[in-house]
């Protein structure tokens, strides 16, 4: 395998483009990254996207977003993992330039979440659970959560103050972010008294579902050098799995594909948990944050919150997490998240993150979660 390197990004803010189709949003994005690189062309176009079919009635967005965006004729198609469909797009684009298959490919997630809304929004959403077993019986993402996070408050004696700086962080990075959709900031506090959704999960704890497309351009790391000042190599990538119904599970509080994701990823690139600077985790709900920080070995079982709770997840912390407000503040692009964290963290290693600059960042860690870690890819990013 060869080396391969992010030579260009791009996105849109993340809302509500009622004034704009997925196309058009998906172009805009396509465009930025093409101009950040100094390119006008690519090899091949890989997107990300869970839910084109049932939000907005359209399948096939690789040629569709390929034509509109002045690209056709390259190799192109739709990679789907749920929520994780970013990350899985940016790991099949990874692995075409690795393999020397392809040159230059452009990775792109998009989601246009509010093309569908209410009662009709849930049941688009829940083709990514069970469908005989989840799904059918009424069973939400949100609900799954919710037991999940009982569960673990329970089985360790926490209560749901213990998860609030997790969305405190996020709103206070979020809200020097242009490109998020709620940047206000949580007070401590009110966390707890958040309006509830399905308990103990409440407004202030879970990400919205937001509309948004975001690029990366990836090339040999050979070429990667000639083309732009400050390439940014794509040290490890991995993926993992785990049952798709959480009933499945030998253990709800343990995130396997988590796990064995990090663990895959940091055997490539050599490197150990001392090494990383900032982590972009798939922040959907708290509890995955807390769980997430565990599997991936940041933390001991039952003591995630611990890291945000003592302060060490801000950005001049010890482990800063979701540096431009990750889903929570940012918002949710569902099946973009995994290239907006490619984007964000390759800004954060090019010194171009501004105000959210995490300080001589060099390592970053980031990670986009299908399900309730039914799916878990993983990626290193260097300069």
């Amino acid at each position: 395998m060869r080396k391969a390197a992010i030579i260009g990004v791009g996105q849109t803010p993340v809302g509500e483009h009622w004034d704009a189709s997925i196309r058009m949003i998906a172009a805009d994005a396509v465009h930025a990254a093409l101009e950040d690189a100094g390119l006008k062309s690519v090899d091949a176009l890989y997107v990300g996207n869970a839910y084109g079919a049932s939000f907005s009635s359209q399948s096939q967005l690789g040629a569709l977003i390929a034509d509109y965006s002045g690209l056709g004729g390259v190799e192109t198609f739709t990679v789907e993992a749920g929520d994780a469909s970013g990350g899985a797009a940016l790991r099949t684009g990874y692995l075409a330039v690795a393999s020397g298959a392809v040159e230059t490919a452009l990775v792109l997630g998009v989601e246009k979440s509010t093309d569908t809304v209410s009662t009709a929004h849930t049941r688009a959403r829940n083709v990514s659970l069970d469908a005989d077993y989840e799904a059918v019986q009424g069973a939400t993402l949100t609900a799954l959560a919710a037991l999940v996070m009982r569960r673990y408050m329970h089985e360790y004696g926490v209560d749901l103050s213990a998860f609030e700086n997790f969305s405190i962080n996020a709103h206070a990075n979020g809200g020097k972010n242009a490109n998020a959709m709620y940047r206000n900031q949580i007070k401590p506090g009110a966390f707890a008294r958040a309006p509830m959704i399905s308990e103990p999960v409440s407004l202030f704890d879970s990400a919205p579902d937001a509309d948004g497309a975001a690029a990366v351009i990836i090339t040999s790391g050979e070429r990667a050098g000639d083309l732009v000042p400050r390439p940014v190599e794509i040290l490890g990538s991995a993926a993992a799995s785990d049952t798709l119904a959480l009933a499945e599970r030998a253990d709800l509080l343990d995130l396997s594909a988590v796990r064995a994701s990090v663990y895959r990823a940091f055997q490539q690139a050599g490197v150990t948990h001392r090494d990383i600077d900032l982590f972009e985790l798939h922040d959907a709900f708290t509890i995955l944050s807390a769980l997430t920080l565990e599997a991936a070995g940041f933390a001991e079982r039952g003591q995630g919150w611990k890291l945000a709770k003592d302060g060490q997840i801000g950005l001049a912390g010890e482990l800063p997490l979701c540096t431009f407000g990750g889903l929570k503040s940012r918002g949710n692009p569902v099946g973009a998240t995994g290239v907006y964290q490619a984007v964000e963290a390759a800004l954060q290693l090019r010194g171009a993150a501004g105000a959210n600059q995490v300080a001589d960042a060099r390592i970053a860690l980031i990670q986009n979660i299908g399900g309730f870690g039914s799916t878990a890819i993983t990626h290193i990013l260097s300069v």
